[in-house]
């Protein structure tokens, strides 16, 4: 951008989904037209609600947002939080501080875009210009829709990693952090600080639940355990992830880097030229899809994928989504919701889920298949609403992309491949150790039966003090009559 073109004016700086200073395309924007610049967070009530985003995933986003506060007030500026709708609070911030600028950072998911539609209207018949640019993606998606030339965008990643080979590499990031002008007077705008999570109403009853989540949010957080990862660098250039363990948590065997991606706290072309820099000092190395770039290429794909699709997170009117006809049973999926199906290796990742906001992807994939193709035959739409609620890198797109794979709704086809809750986690953690940290109930349970506890003669539960149908309960159904009813109502559907 020319900065001559732009004449200094008092500017609003709408953080988003880059709660960061570093490689910030919008901050580098701001600064260069702001004569004075006012950085805004606004407490969407869209989202301030514990049904809609749970405990830990909102606890995680303010501790970014402080994070971020705190990195500002280096500059002698601070960031001004606000509880409102984005349109009616950005027109009073503009109006009272006589702005000429509004910056802020493009948006993929649907929400989003049509509140960005809104605050873009209004900004026009104010006559405030708004300065969007990209930066939670790797490219600006809109450039990767041009290199298409018309042509729909690719659903496997086969087709999506020929389109990146002739767009070419993503750019690099910022090198340097601009110039943040101090913050000086607000004059009768009313602002907050960042608030505590038990301060916001309706959180406070989960908090005694949900404090044992291990990670914390920040871009500090987020840039320190991106080094401690680079220093691996045999593991980042062996990395396959189909070969990593979904019961390995202390540490696990990911970076669990995409909460802070997700939030924009690390940014994701600072992390892709940082392993692309460990992988080019090394002959060998895994390679896309499977290698840590990999990761980010199918975190870029489904992007564009929900940005292009109409009704990318339901199935009707989705064009890429099979039209399966699922059932619903609330008492079952409730049971799968609360991590009651009485397979413990199911219970204990919803049990993760909801205390650490976090699961390994392969136990996504477990507890994704159990609910749909695998035993309940429920809609993937109720499993993505739960993720959506309850994952701390709980990502639109991604969510509702993995979601469809895991039902055989689209890109997968695989139906006949059913994930085991018995024999899967018993190859990886044949003692049970995951199962027993996360469900205690079950923690004296012998190894024999430590994932089919309804297995165990009456004296073996009362030795381990859990009496199966008392403590625990009964499976919710037979596993295997389940798999075989649903493969073949797969197949009827596939055969459509």
């Amino acid at each position: 951008m020319d900065a001559k073109l732009y004449p200094k004016s008092p500017t609003i700086l709408w953080f988003r989904k880059s709660l960061r200073i570093h490689d910030n395309n919008a901050l580098l924007r701001a600064t260069q037209v702001a004569s004075q610049l006012y950085p805004i967070f606004i407490l969407d009530p869209y989202y301030i609600n514990p049904e809609k985003i749970g405990y830990q995933r909102f606890k995680f986003m303010l501790e970014c947002v402080k994070d971020l506060d705190k990195s500002l007030r280096k500059y002698q500026s601070r960031l001004l939080v606000f509880y409102g709708e984005p349109v009616t609070v950005i027109e009073r911030c503009c109006k009272a501080w006589n702005c000429a600028y509004l910056c802020f950072e493009k948006d993929t998911d649907i929400y989003s875009r049509n509140r960005d539609k809104k605050v873009l209207e209004r900004m026009k018949e104010l006559g405030i210009q708004c300065l969007v640019e990209s930066g939670h993606t790797l490219y600006d998606l809109d450039i990767l829709i041009t290199k298409l030339s018309g042509q729909s965008v690719p659903t496997q990643m086969t087709g999506f990693l020929k389109l990146i080979e002739q767009v070419g590499p993503p750019p690099r990031p910022i090198e340097h952090v601009p110039t943040i002008p101090p913050l000086n007077e607000l004059g009768n705008v009313d602002c907050s600080s960042v608030p505590e999570i038990d301060d916001i109403p309706g959180y406070s009853e989960f908090s005694s639940e949900c404090n044992t989540c291990p990670f914390q949010g920040g871009e500090s957080v987020a840039l320190e355990r991106m080094q401690q990862f680079l220093k691996r660098e045999d593991w980042i250039v062996k990395f396959s992830k189909p070969h990593t363990s979904p019961t390995s948590f202390d540490p696990p065997s990911t970076t669990v880097l995409s909460p802070y991606i997700k939030c924009g706290a690390l940014s994701v072309r600072l992390f892709f030229w940082e392993l692309k820099r460990v992988e080019d000092s090394h002959s060998f190395k895994t390679k896309p899809p499977t290698s840590l770039i990999g990761q980010l290429y199918w975190r870029e794909h489904f992007y564009l994928l929900g940005y292009t699709t109409p009704n990318f997170d339901q199935i009707q009117g989705n064009p890429i989504c099979k039209p399966i006809p699922w059932e619903y049973r609330e008492d079952w999926f409730l049971a799968w919701e609360r991590g009651q199906t009485g397979y413990p290796f199911i219970d204990a990742a919803m049990t993760q889920l909801k205390q650490w906001g976090w699961l390994h992807h392969l136990t996504r994939h477990v507890v994704a298949c159990f609910l749909t193709r695998g035993d309940l035959w429920i809609s993937w739409e109720k499993g993505k609403d739960t993720f959506e609620k309850y994952l701390i890198d709980g990502d639109w797109s991604i969510n509702a992309a993995n979601w469809m794979w895991l039902s055989c709704s689209a890109f997968f086809t695989r139906y006949f491949r059913v994930y085991s809750p018995i024999a899967f986690p018993k190859k990886y953690d044949p003692q049970g150790n995951y199962v027993r940290y996360f469900l205690p109930v079950l923690r004296n349970m012998p190894s024999k039966y430590i994932y089919e506890p309804w297995k165990a003669p009456l004296k073996v539960q009362q030795d381990a003090n859990c009496r199966i149908g008392k403590d625990y309960p009964f499976p919710i159904v037979d596993h295997e009559e389940m798999k075989k009813r649903n493969i073949q109502r797969m197949m009827q559907v596939f055969q459509k």
